[in-house]
């Protein structure tokens, strides 16, 4: 923890410094100031509350819809499960795109990175995959819903 509250990650520690990760405002913190640990493993809050909203890398709401009531917290670093136990991939999930469902299909349950240059439709594309998974969560039945989670990074 940073002197003014904000949170890091500890990447690397040394004999006489740390490499760490800001997780926040970064605009009060300078080289050479003095830090604490926490005690704990940094974890963020899970749960059905996060259906919807929008959060800050450690889970905190940033869409001003107030807080968030989680199940529980669980360890932001984990080791995934091997791919014998996961659920195959065996659906596809349709995008609304004619042509990637043809062509490139997504499998329902995989994740899927986006990635291009600037301009390119990268945005829309996710966002109208999204939407074109609503009538599927508005049937109620879940074997068709399909819970999206979308990550922007920059």
């Amino acid at each position: 923890k940073f002197e003014d509250g904000t949170l890091g990650l500890a990447l690397n520690l040394e004999e006489r410094e740390i490499g760490a990760i800001v997780l926040g405002e970064f605009s009060g913190i300078e080289e050479g100031q003095p830090v604490q640990r926490t005690g704990e493993v940094l974890s963020v809050g899970v749960g059905e509350g996060y259906l919807g909203r929008v959060v800050d890398p450690l889970g905190n709401p940033i869409d001003g819809l107030g807080e968030i009531e989680t199940d529980s917290r669980r360890a932001l670093e984990l080791q995934a499960p091997g791919v014998m136990v996961r659920k195959s991939v065996h659906e596809p999930m349709q995008t609304g795109y004619k042509a990637v469902d043809a062509m490139v299909p997504i499998g329902r349950g995989q994740r899927q990175l986006i990635i291009g240059d600037r301009q390119t439709g990268k945005t829309a594309l996710a966002v109208d995959t999204i939407i074109n998974q609503r009538d599927n969560w508005r049937s109620g039945d879940v074997n068709k819903q399909v819970r999206c989670i979308y990550v922007a990074i920059g």
